[in-house]
């Protein structure tokens, strides 16, 4: 089971829109994951945002680039940054995202 968190423990039930890139030599990567309207946002969490936690059987990837998003005062959203600096990040990456698609049914699309 793949997961995502923003607060140990509680995992987060919106699925985002996650947009990849990656250098023409193919070591280094970014990954922009949006949320909208996430659990971890809600009136009823009482939880600090901590990071973004992408947790499966592997172990888990950490980034603190997450940032909320705000429309006339209320939190609309979250926006999540992952860099990967390596080959073996992105691979690493890659299986998470595919586990994790697999059980929110997310696809794939090249641009």
């Amino acid at each position: 089971m793949a997961t995502i968190q923003f607060s140990r423990g509680m995992d987060e039930d919106s699925v985002p829109e996650v947009r990849l890139t990656r250098s023409k030599s193919g070591d280094q990567g970014t990954a922009t994951f949006v949320f909208e309207n996430p659990k971890a946002l809600s009136s009823t969490s009482n939880q600090e945002i901590t990071g973004m936690y992408m947790i499966d059987e592997e172990g888990e990837i950490l980034t603190r680039e997450v940032k909320a998003k705000f429309i006339n005062g209320q939190p609309a959203g979250l926006e999540a940054l992952y860099l990967m600096k390596s080959v073996a990040e992105w691979d690493r990456f890659m299986r998470f995202m595919e586990r994790y698609s697999e059980a929110n049914g997310l696809g794939f699309s090249k641009a």
